[in-house]
C-alpha cells in the first residue's frame, strides 16, 4: 500500500509513466537504425549500451554524424576512466598510462588486457574503438584527442591528492566533467548543427559539466564514504566536523545538513550559466541531450536540500518525476519553468538559522531573474479536479502494474539517479 500512497500523492507521475511507456519517449529518444552500420560501429554502439544506461539512449538520438562522434568520444573517455578506477594498476604504471592514453588513439593495435574493472571490454577491444575514432572526420578527432589528453593529465594529478579547497573542487570537477562539457560543445559546433560560439565559450560549457558533477558528489556522500572516497571539499566540511566521515554520525546531523546546504548553494551558482548555454542551442536533438541531465540535476538538488536522508541512505527523484522531466525539457522556456519550480522548492525549505541562508537566497534570486515563468509550462503541474479524480481511480486500479512498469522504464531514467 505504500506504493499506492506514493502514486496517489503524485498523479502526474502515473499519466507521464503511461504516456512514456506508450511511445512518448520516442519524441526525445527516437530509435536508431543500427543495421546500416559497419561492423566496427555496431560493436561500438553495443559497448555504449553495455557501459552506460544514462547516456546510451540520448547519444543515439543525436542527429547525423555527430551521433557517431559523441559515441566514440564517450567510449574513449570510458576507457580512460576505467584505467583511473582500476586499483590493481600500480601508480608507477597508471600515471604514465593516463598521460599517454590519447596517443593510443593513433596506434591500431594498442589494447590493455589486464584490467579487473567491470567495463574492461573497452580496453580489451580498444583497437575497434580507435579504428572508428580514426574513421571520424579530422575535426572530430582533434577535439577527442585533445580532451582525452587534458583529462588524463588531470586524473593523474588527483590520484594522490585530496580535494581540499573550493578552488580544487572546481578544478577536480573541471577535469572529470567540465572537460567533457567543453569537448561536447566543440563537437556540436564542429558538426555545424550549432553555432561556433557554443564550442568557443568554454566557461559556459565548463559550468554545464560542473553542475552535473557537483550534484553527483553531493548526492553520493554516503556511497563514497562506504567506498573510501572523499570528494567534498575540506575547506567547507572542516567548518562543520573534524573528519568528513563524522557528518554521518547521528549526533552531528544538524551541522551535517548545514554543510550539505552550503555545497548545494555552491552548485546552484552554475544554473545561470546552464540557462545561458541552453538558450544558444538550435538543434532539437542537441538540446534534448544537454537539457535532460541538467533538469534531472536541479530536481536532485531540490530533493537533497536540507534533507537528513543524504547522510542515512540514497536520495533519488521518483521515476515518474524523471520521466516527466525528460518529456517536458524540450525547449528553453520549459527548462526555465522547471528550474524556477525547483529553486522555489529549495527556497521554501531554507531554514532561517542556516549559516548559508543569505547566500542561498541570493543565488535563487539570480536564477529567478532568468527563469520567471511566462509560458504554459510554468503551470504544467496544475491539474483539474476531474483529472485528479480519474488519476486517483487509475492509481487504485493499477498500482501493481505500475510497480512493474517503473522497472521497465528504469534504463531511460537513470540520468536522474546516476
Amino acid at each position: 500500500m505504500e506504493l499506492l500512497r506514493k502514486w496517489l500523492g503524485h498523479p502526474e507521475d502515473i499519466y507521464n509513466l503511461l504516456r512514456f511507456k506508450m511511445g512518448g519517449y520516442r519524441a526525445v529518444m527516437p530509435r536508431m537504425d543500427t543495421d546500416s552500420l559497419g561492423c566496427g560501429l555496431r560493436t561500438c554502439y553495443q559497448y555504449l549500451n553495455q557501459t552506460s544506461r544514462s547516456f546510451a539512449a540520448v547519444i543515439q538520438a543525436l542527429d547525423g554524424e555527430l551521433r557517431h562522434a559523441v559515441c566514440i568520444f564517450y567510449l574513449v573517455l570510458r576507457a580512460l576512466d576505467t584505467v583511473e578506477d582500476d586499483m590493481s594498476i600500480p601508480l608507477d604504471v597508471k600515471v604514465p598510462m593516463l598521460h599517454e592514453f590519447h596517443s593510443h588513439l593513433y596506434e591500431p593495435d594498442w589494447k590493455y588486457t589486464e584490467s579487473k574493472e567491470k567495463d574492461r571490454q573497452v580496453l580489451e577491444d580498444f583497437p575497434t574503438i580507435s579504428m572508428e575514432f580514426r574513421n571520424l572526420s579530422k575535426v572530430y578527432q582533434d577535439v577527442i584527442s585533445d580532451i582525452c589528453h587534458k583529462m588524463g593529465v588531470g586524473m593523474a594529478e588527483f590520484l594522490e591528492k585530496k580535494v581540499d579547497s573550493q578552488h580544487e573542487w572546481d578544478k577536480y570537477c573541471h577535469y572529470v566533467a567540465g572537460l567533457v562539457g567543453i569537448g561536447l560543445s566543440r563537437l556540436f559546433s564542429a558538426s555545424e548543427l550549432e553555432d561556433s560560439i557554443v564550442g568557443q565559450d568554454t566557461d559556459l560549457a565548463n559550468s554545464m559539466g560542473l553542475f552535473l558533477q557537483k550534484t553527483n558528489i553531493i548526492r553520493d556522500y554516503l556511497e563514497d564514504q562506504v567506498e573510501g572516497r572523499e570528494f567534498w571539499p575540506k575547506e567547507v566540511w572542516s567548518r562543520y566536523a573534524k573528519k568528513l566521515s563524522d557528518l554521518a554520525k547521528p549526533e552531528n546531523i544538524d551541522v551535517a545538513v548545514q554543510c550539505l546546504n552550503e555545497l548545494i548553494t555552491n552548485a546552484l551558482h552554475h544554473v545561470p550559466d546552464v540557462l545561458t548555454y541552453l538558450s544558444r542551442l538550435k538543434n532539437q536533438s542537441v538540446f534534448n541531450f544537454c537539457a535532460i541531465p541538467q533538469v534531472m540535476a536541479i530536481a536532485t538538488l531540490a530533493a537533497c536540500y536540507n534533507n537528513k536522508q543524504v547522510f542515512r541512505g540514497v536520495v533519488k527523484i521518483r521515476k515518474g518525476q524523471a520521466v516527466t522531466l525528460m518529456m517536458d525539457a524540450t525547449n528553453i522556456q520549459a527548462v526555465k519553468a522547471i528550474m524556477y519550480q525547483y529553486v522555489e522548492e529549495i527556497y521554501q525549505k531554507i531554514p532561517s538559522t542556516d549559516p548559508s541562508s543569505n547566500k542561498t537566497q541570493q543565488v535563487i534570486a539570480s536564477i529567478r531573474a532568468m527563469s520567471l515563468p511566462g509560458s504554459p509550462m510554468a503551470s504544467r503541474h496544475h491539474y483539474s479536479p476531474i483529472y485528479l479524480s480519474c488519476a486517483m481511480l487509475l492509481a487504485a486500479l493499477s498500482w501493481q502494474y505500475l510497480s512493474t512498469l517503473s522497472k521497465a522504464t528504469e534504463e531511460f531514467v537513470q540520468a536522474g539517479e546516476n
